[in-house]
């Protein structure tokens, strides 16, 4: 299985696999291995990621909200740069992907649900935990199910350059879009507790969902707009600063209005490629 060195989600690309590793092999006596820097640079990233998401958890329970919801977002970019450290060292390592994994189901599926359950689901207890807990179960199951794959040869949605459901890091952003919009409109309907256990549930759903969802593989730009593209970007990191809340809301409901473009493009490419 060969990985798409264009992709950032961690938890989609066995970015760390490599060969079977050395210590696999039984040991030398006499001969003592450590690790090299080289090595541990990206499985400290991805520590720093670990402890970035459970530390929203600490944010959440002394009621810092904005602090909870950064942390999240800090662990997610913390996750988008392990995997292309590790490639550009070399260093890719089983220890690596399943570390990965692990920090992945914590700091995106963990951690998320115990914060907005705090943050709103609390005020009904009985069915909030029961969102809280789909978000979090179906978040491990996402990345079981990935690390099941991994030496699966057969992966339509892969082979053609898309993902299967939406990946763990986005899952969690779309988790919080709606207290996105509690804090870009001070309307307290977005903090409703059966709103929000709804929504969490449609998120869990879409994380463990079969359908193909966009990769930066799929996303390629014509020439003729690149220049463009990039002062897109540019505004959006500026929008980032200046109204954070009301531009992650409109990032996380752009990602949603591009699931049926996206299965629409995938529909295309599987029929060429038949």
């Amino acid at each position: 299985m060969t990985s798409n060195p264009n992709d950032p989600y961690d938890d989609e690309i066995p970015a760390r696999l490599g060969p079977k590793a050395a210590e696999d092999e039984p040991p030398v006596i006499g001969k003592v291995r450590g690790l090299s820097l080289r090595t541990m640079l990206p499985n400290a990233v991805t520590a720093a990621a670990l402890c970035s998401g459970l530390t929203g958890i600490r944010f959440a329970i002394s009621g810092a909200w904005d602090a909870a919801a950064v942390a999240i977002i800090v662990a997610g970019l913390l996750d988008g740069a392990d995997g292309r450290i590790a490639r550009a060292l070399k260093a890719q390592s089983r220890f690596g992907a399943e570390l990965d994994s692990l920090a992945d189901s914590l700091s995106f599926g963990t951690a998320p649900a115990i914060i907005i359950y705090l943050w709103s689901l609390s005020a009904e207890p009985r069915l909030g935990w029961f969102a809280a807990l789909a978000l979090a179960i179906c978040c491990a199951l996402r990345l079981a199910r990935f690390n099941a794959q991994i030496d699966t040869k057969n992966q339509p949605h892969k082979s053609l350059g898309f993902l299967t459901g939406v990946p763990a890091p986005l899952g969690a952003g779309l988790a919080f879009l709606p207290f996105y919009l509690w804090r870009a409109t001070d309307i307290d309907l977005f903090r409703e507790p059966l709103l929000v256990g709804i929504w969490l549930a449609g998120v869990a759903a879409l994380m463990i969902s079969n359908m193909a969802t966009p990769s930066w593989g799929s996303l390629r730009p014509r020439r003729g707009v690149r220049l463009e593209l990039l002062a897109f970007v540019g505004i959006v990191f500026a929008a980032l600063l200046v109204e954070p809340w009301w531009t992650l809301s409109a990032i996380g409901v752009g990602y949603l209005v591009l699931l049926p473009t996206t299965l629409l493009k995938y529909r295309r490419v599987r029929r060429r490629a038949a």
